[in-house]
């Protein structure tokens, strides 16, 4: 979805909105003065409030794993119903915080060494 449709269609009411985006695609206000005329790059530039997660050990980098392993551990069939599908995703989520399973968002240079060193 682009920050367009988040500003025409989705909430064209809004007096703010925040867009949270890693530093691996980054956009500023200058991009939109390049794609759009100055007036509607502007409107746009005024809804915008922009946050950029960190370069290293992103919370967002985290947040995604973590939908990965979602995917791979509990959605990996299909799943007959929304209500079932509920069920099976609060199964999953309470043995995670049950067994307090942390995300190691650690990888050294060393271990890279390691992991890497057939290649």
């Amino acid at each position: 979805m682009s920050g367009i449709q988040l500003v025409s269609t989705h909430f064209p009411g809004a007096a703010k909105i925040v867009l949270v985006q890693d530093n691996l695609s980054t956009y500023t206000t200058a991009s939109l003065y390049a794609a759009f005329p100055s007036a509607e790059a502007r409107r746009f530039v005024e809804c915008f409030e922009w946050h950029y997660t960190p370069k290293h050990g992103s919370w967002l980098d985290l947040a995604e794993t973590e939908l990965g392993v979602l995917s791979t551990r509990c959605l990996n069939r299909r799943v007959s119903d929304k209500k079932s599908l509920i069920k099976e995703i609060a199964a999953w989520e309470q043995n995670r915080n049950k067994h307090q399973t942390k995300a190691d968002g650690q990888f050294t240079t060393a271990d890279a060494r390691i992991k890497l060193k057939r290649l």
